[in-house]
């Protein structure tokens, strides 16, 4: 797993452009009352983001529609739902195990990650992620079946291309994660 993609401003670029476009399909397709989607974006206080880019992560897409007032959130790829830290940042911070690499343990100091926090992201993806409905419904179309004791590692493995593009299609996967909506996935994709 590259680390340093956590540094990477051109891969956080990508993030932004990506959001974007999820944010722009989201707006398209407006609200379930049939009401047109307006700007409606919230600040975040992102932490793991570099200084260069942190202007373009403070804040996240969001939407209110013009009839029934509602809020819609896109999905995201540069937020893990509603986590203060980056969603690259959880995913990396995670990889290692119980006891982390050294790699980890020097970008845990160097980004003021507590251990506590890696511990508690840990157990997360141990525990409460097999039972997501994204999991539930995605689980069984990885093949070798995924390792769920050393996840998110075993499952970025299924992702192929560099580091960079097999950490964008996982954070894309992960996408569904970001917003509180029921999970659903086309047979045969």
């Amino acid at each position: 797993m590259c680390h340093a993609l956590l540094q990477n401003t051109k891969f956080h670029q990508i993030l932004l452009k990506m959001d974007t476009e999820l944010a722009e399909q989201t707006r398209v397709v407006g609200c379930l009352c049939g009401g047109i989607l307006h700007r409606g974006n919230y600040p975040r206080k992102p932490r793991c983001c570099p200084f260069e880019v942190y202007g373009d992560f403070d804040w996240r897409y969001s939407f209110c529609c013009s009839i029934c007032r509602k809020r819609t959130t896109p999905v995201s790829v540069r937020f893990l739902g509603r986590r203060v830290y980056l969603g690259l940042a959880v995913v990396l911070m995670s990889v290692g195990r119980t006891e982390a690499t050294s790699a980890v343990a020097n970008l845990s100091v160097e980004i003021n990650v507590p251990a506590l926090t890696i511990q508690r992201w840990r157990t997360w993806w141990a525990e409460n992620f097999p039972l997501t409905p994204l999991w539930q419904a995605a689980c069984a179309r990885f093949m070798p079946p995924v390792e769920l004791s050393l996840l998110p590692a075993s499952l970025i493995q299924h992702f192929k291309g560099t580091a960079a593009e097999s950490m964008l299609r996982f954070l894309l996967f992960l996408s569904p994660l970001t917003v509180e909506r029921l999970v659903t996935m086309n047979e045969g994709c």
